[in-house]
């Protein structure tokens, strides 16, 4: 059985495009689970950094993933949307970590 892999992004982005960061994210959210994953949203910033977002998506395993990475390669929503953050330059640079999930388990076992 293989197990999930959890992609976390960090962002460093320009501070005067939040708006287009925003658009990015949406659209990649539909695009993320068009494409078999799971994603758990764009994270923008509040109180601190203002040039620091996150997100999180998670793949049942890293097969998986890799097989969304050459699907999105070719997909013409997937290359607009590199585009647009391209083109608006909402995004400076982004680091990319792969982490090993904890979910809850359907079946815990009964307390004592």
């Amino acid at each position: 059985m293989s197990n999930p892999v959890t992609v976390h992004l960090r962002y460093e982005i320009d501070a005067d495009k939040i708006a287009e960061f925003r658009e990015y994210g949406q659209r990649w959210i539909g695009l993320v689970n068009r494409l078999g994953g799971t994603h758990h949203g764009y994270f923008l910033p509040s109180e601190g950094d203002s040039d620091e977002a996150f997100a999180l998506f998670t793949f049942p395993s890293l097969a998986a993933y890799e097989q969304y990475r050459l699907a999105s390669a070719d997909d013409a929503e997937c290359i607009e949307a590199y585009r647009f953050a391209v083109e608006t330059k909402c995004i400076r640079r982004y680091e990319r970590r792969f982490l090993a999930p904890v979910f809850e388990s359907a079946k815990l076992p009964a307390s004592r």
